[in-house]
């Protein structure tokens, strides 16, 4: 199977589904595709119980309208192909080939987990994989749950948390009462955000709510029971039956990378102000290019559809909306950014690949991620790095190795179809 649209569009959040509505609007092909069985990203995120959400739902009905529009869910890119062409793995088809003239990378971003002791027992997850769990059909009535790291998002999983019946015991935040009181304060420059903090928190009724402080280790016998608390010079145990603990997110670049877009040393995805990247063909729209939220990611996934349908029309008004979000987005990012406490390294018997069962003691002997995966199969199991990887990057400073097809595991007869087409020169 072998299709060629004129825009190809990677990711349906909000900057890809943005992207596809404003590209299709201008009579351009456009084919949208997502590893998810449904649109919507991971901040639209859909599930048994929850339905689309008021803007998810409006995008999906606006698309279905759109005739040149194909939406391709559960999809996942496997390598790049030459010229202007990806293969694909798809739930429904299998591997399946396609070519654009033009692609939009609206890949968002990751969660960032930083390993603690006790990380790896069941109970422990992401703040966002909690959300993503849940809204999948994950029960968690009833539970005690201690949610930890940074940045709002810690505030969308107690949200989402409460409203499926769980026990929010405590929010666990790095940053400090200062950084975080200081951004309080700025939203009363965004009254929306205001009350949309508002509502998911209920001003934090029932619920400790700890600034400067972090998780050093998770207990329990099978499972968690207990978690650990540092708060200063102090440390808190709290009995719990599960810990969802992130710190921010994380681009995702790894297909721009394979394709030689410029990336920044933040790990963001280099873009012009029409939302193009440095390689001809290629734009960028959303949390790949930088972490700032739905309404941002939205704004820029208009101007890329926009800009790769050809379009010349004004766009100062979008422009002037993307100005805005990115202010808000930097306001995030100083309040939230990881303090030293979060900065240091567990100790040595902590894992630091949970794949492969690699220790921090194991791998810090060594100068960089190269040496240490020769060595110790650190960051060669089924995430490929991007766990250990964003954490080795913030702890050793060292610099992830650049992707290599496949990105993900697929199937042997998808793999065979890739000694069929060219792939991109290297």
């Amino acid at each position: 199977m072998k299709q060629h649209f004129d825009i190809v569009v990677v990711g349906a959040g909000p900057a890809g589904l943005n992207a596809a509505q404003a590209a299709a609007r201008e009579g351009a092909t456009v084919a949208v595709l997502d590893d998810n069985p449904r649109a919507g990203g991971q901040i639209w995120r859909q599930g048994p119980g929850h339905p689309p959400q008021v803007p998810l739902q409006g995008l999906l009905a606006v698309l279905k309208t759109q005739t040149n529009v194909t939406l391709l869910p559960s999809t996942r890119v496997i390598a790049p192909l030459s010229p202007r062409g990806l293969l694909l793995e798809s739930a429904e088809h299998g591997g399946v080939s396609i070519s654009y003239d033009r692609l939009i990378l609206a890949t968002g971003a990751r969660e960032r987990l930083l390993p603690f002791a006790g990380w790896t027992l069941p109970g422990v997850t992401g703040a966002g994989a909690l959300q993503a769990l849940i809204k999948g059909g994950m029960p968690v009535r009833g539970e005690r749950i201690v949610i930890a790291g940074s940045g709002p998002l810690l505030i969308a999983a107690l949200a989402t948390a409460r409203a499926a019946g769980g026990r929010v015991l405590a929010v666990v935040e790095q940053a400090s009462a200062f950084e975080v009181a200081r951004f309080g304060a700025s939203l009363l420059g965004e009254p929306a955000k205001l009350r949309q903090a508002f509502t998911m928190t209920r001003g934090f009724a029932g619920v400790r709510y700890w600034t400067g402080s972090i998780v050093r280790k998770a207990h329990g016998d099978g499972r968690v029971e207990r978690v650990t608390i540092r708060r200063g010079e102090h440390e808190s145990t709290l009995d719990c039956d599960r810990i969802a603990c992130g710190y921010g997110l994380v681009p995702n670049i790894t297909l721009a990378q394979a394709l030689g877009c410029a990336i920044t040393e933040a790990g963001e995805i280099v873009v012009d102000d029409e939302q193009r990247t440095s390689v001809d063909g290629v734009l960028a729209a959303g949390e790949c290019t930088g972490v700032g939220g739905a309404e941002l990611a939205g704004v820029e996934g208009e101007i890329a559809g926009l800009a790769a349908s050809g379009v010349s029309a004004n766009r100062t008004a979008l422009q002037a909306q993307r100005a805005r979000w990115r202010r808000f987005a930097r306001r995030v990012e100083t309040a939230f950014a990881l303090q030293t406490a979060a900065r240091t390294p567990p100790d040595d018997a902590t894992l630091l690949c949970r794949c492969e069962d690699v220790s921090f003691g194991e791998v810090r002997a060594y100068p960089d991620w190269r040496e240490a995966k020769l060595h110790t199969r650190c960051g060669m199991g089924a995430c490929q790095g991007r766990i250990c990887g964003a954490a080795a990057s913030l702890y050793l400073g060292w610099q992830a190795a650049a992707p290599r097809p496949p990105f993900s595991p697929a199937q042997i007869g998808t793999l065979m179809a890739i000694s069929e087409e060219p792939l991109p020169a290297e």
